[in-house]
């Protein structure tokens, strides 16, 4: 039994090496903060670890972190000390000139989510940025199909 106990931790350190900083980035578009992004991967890939010998399709397992992940999120945004506290500066109006790198687009995205309540943000992050169809996202939501249609 310990040699099957070594296989499923090398295959979770592997899996965790492989798409850590992936789904980092996915939970910084969501939140907007580094700081609370490491948090919300860590709760993540916890959430993995703790079923991993449960999960049967292996190919499942991105959908099954994104899962945790936006949930995550939208289980700490509706926390009342996150929608009152703020560790993020605002970043300036115009990226410095002669960016032709597209941060001027990439800030301007970035405001534009932070506008959005955090289901919406939710939707759009797991829609277009994770180019889930709208079944994916529903799944990954924990509602109906209708739901990210009309958000």
């Amino acid at each position: 039994m310990a040699g099957g106990e070594d296989e499923e931790q090398r295959q979770f350190r592997e899996y965790f090496t492989a798409r850590h900083d992936t789904v980092r980035r996915t939970a910084y578009v969501l939140c907007g903060d580094w700081h609370w992004a490491d948090d919300l991967t860590q709760s993540a890939f916890m959430r993995l670890a703790m079923s991993w010998r449960k999960v049967r399709d292996r190919g499942a397992l991105d959908a099954y972190v994104r899962t945790c992940l936006v949930r995550a999120y939208l289980s700490e945004a509706r926390r009342h000390w996150r929608r009152r506290e703020s560790s993020v500066a605002e970043p300036p109006e115009r990226a410095a000139p002669g960016g032709e790198d597209g941060a001027e687009g990439r800030l301007a995205f970035a405001a534009a989510l932070r506008r959005l309540a955090p289901r919406q943000r939710a939707v759009l992050v797991c829609r277009f940025y994770q180019d889930l169809d709208v079944d994916a996202t529903a799944a990954a939501l924990g509602c109906s199909a209708g739901t990210p249609k009309g958000r």
